[in-house]
């Protein structure tokens, strides 16, 4: 009679270092009316750019619907991403909404707030984007400009939505962005209409040209970062990897 006497025993440390060697991490997703097949419903969805900048960057890349329970997730992923999207509800730290403003998403915005909180709690590595660095600020008790050109920022940051208008960033000398990418000024690509008015316990590190706060990082976290532009946009990845590696390193630490 044959008997079958399972695996090699070393097929599980093999699993266990393939695992290690390609860090899970979490990215939030937006949640919109999407339409697929013969369906039209709102949706958790995340354009794939992000997932592709995770995976060139030798990550695995799991979504993270909103959820407002408890940040516990975390505990079963190596780095979070925050993404872009609408405007973080001014509600959020104190303000009313001036006449530009998205209409909140109150239970994402809740979510991403607390997930940020708890990355910070767990020293988790953290990387916010565009709308992303903003709940950053928001998480650390800073709060946001609502509306740039009405501020009187003269750089344009957004020609219209849906569009990126170039401009460039420049990074404090030895800050960690400088470091990753190895340059004192970076050409960005900019989709957005809001901004940091104060970053809260964030220490701002980049800025764009008119003094709007472009890169805001935690200096004690093993790695907390936050960025205005889209460094996930494929147009961009030859130059944004390091950023997404980075947050790689971080999260094989």
């Amino acid at each position: 009679m044959m008997t079958f006497a399972g695996p090699p025993r070393d097929a599980g440390s093999m699993v266990k270092t393939a695992a290690v060697s390609r860090p899970v991490i979490g990215v939030s997703t937006y949640v919109e009316p999407a339409r697929w097949g013969a369906w039209e419903v709102p949706a958790a969805l995340l354009h794939e750019w992000y997932v592709d900048a995770v995976r060139e960057a030798g990550g695995r890349a799991v979504l993270l619907p909103p959820d407002v329970e408890d940040a516990d997730v975390l505990d079963r992923v190596d780095g979070l991403i925050l993404i872009g999207g609408a405007d973080v509800g001014p509600a959020n730290y104190g303000a009313e909404p001036h006449p530009t403003t998205d209409v909140p998403r109150v239970q994402r915005d809740a979510s991403e707030i607390l997930l940020c909180r708890g990355a910070r709690e767990r020293d988790l590595p953290l990387l916010g984007i565009c709308r992303g660095l903003q709940v950053m600020a928001v998480a650390h008790g800073g709060s946001l400009i609502q509306d740039l050109p009405d501020a009187g920022y003269g750089l344009a940051h957004r020609e219209r939505p849906g569009t990126f208008t170039e401009h460039d960033v420049d990074f404090a000398e030895g800050s960690r962005i400088a470091n990753i990418y190895g340059v004192g000024t970076l050409s960005t690509n900019s989709s957005h209409h809001q901004g940091i008015a104060d970053p809260g316990s964030l220490v701002p590190t980049g800025w764009s040209r008119d003094g709007l706060i472009e890169v805001c990082e935690v200096p004690d976290a093993r790695f907390a970062v936050g960025v205005q532009w889209h460094p996930e946009h494929p147009d961009r990845r030859t130059t944004e990897l390091p950023l997404f590696r980075a947050l790689m390193d971080a999260a094989t630490t």
